[in-house]
């Protein structure tokens, strides 16, 4: 079997969620790279749509901004931060990938200040586009590293939402009834919502890794199916699109 690192297996595990003939909101970096791979394996009709306005760009290879040159190249529409935003507000985009140094047991993030609003141990760069992608998109994803200081009990503030306190909080908010949090990919396991309470639950383990790994580095109990899948490892087709087509220079996905 063909060696491969944690961040190569995340980003075969967040192509393989991008059907074919779906739309997806990506940042730079791993977002980018599944989108890439996702196309150029089993979803080559994925329209892909950066922040900045380029729609279904032919990607020559890895941008380095949402606003780089390479995310217009061939695009079906060059468009602008407000064609993407209306486009998610119209209910026009299906997936979403998003992080921030905190996410809670509802798949709520945080990514503007750790600690107190009024004197915080960091401020972080806030929303950006993220709360937008999130309250809209009908999927909203994140791939990050399994780790208690990420998975915290409550966000120190709530910069995009996720299913707020979970249950029904999130329509009662005025937020679209079926759009919010879809599924987790970490370096240890895949995670979904369970469908009642809203509550982050383990569904499949990664290779190397069993329940009690994932439960030690989270700072909330989980949820988890009674039988828990193995997570398919990246296959050697996938590992070598990702590695001489998506990102040879292996920017994002390291050595």
């Amino acid at each position: 079997m063909t060696e491969y690192n944690q961040m190569e297996m995340m980003i075969s595990i967040a192509a393989r969620e991008l059907e074919n003939g779906a739309t997806v909101g990506v940042g730079t970096g791993a977002p980018c790279a599944a989108a890439m791979l996702a196309q150029k394996t089993a979803s080559p009709d994925l329209v892909i749509m950066f922040e900045a306005g380029g729609i279904s760009p032919d990607l020559p290879e890895m941008p380095i901004s949402v606003g780089d040159s390479r995310t217009f190249y061939k695009a079906s529409m060059a468009g602008s931060m407000s064609t993407i935003m209306s486009s998610c507000a119209r209910g026009f985009v299906d997936y979403t990938f998003l992080g921030g140094a905190q996410i809670d047991m509802y798949g709520n993030l945080n990514s503007t200040v750790i600690g107190d609003w009024e004197s915080p141990k960091v401020r972080l760069p806030g929303s950006g586009g993220a709360n937008d992608f999130a309250s809209f998109c009908w999927k909203m994803m994140v791939m990050t590293p399994q780790d208690k200081r990420r998975f915290v009990e409550k966000v120190d503030f709530l910069t995009t939402p996720g299913w707020l306190e979970g249950g029904d909080s999130r329509k009662k908010s005025g937020l679209p009834e079926n759009a919010g949090p879809h599924k987790i990919i970490t370096n240890m396991a895949v995670m979904d919502f369970e469908p009642e309470s809203k509550r982050m639950r383990v569904i499949s383990l990664n290779p190397g890794y069993t329940f009690d790994d994932v439960q030690e580095n989270c700072g909330f109990e989980l949820l988890r199916l009674d039988n828990l899948a193995e997570t398919p490892a990246p296959t050697e087709e996938e590992l070598s699109i990702l590695r001489h087509q998506v990102d040879p220079g292996r920017v994002v996905i390291g050595r």
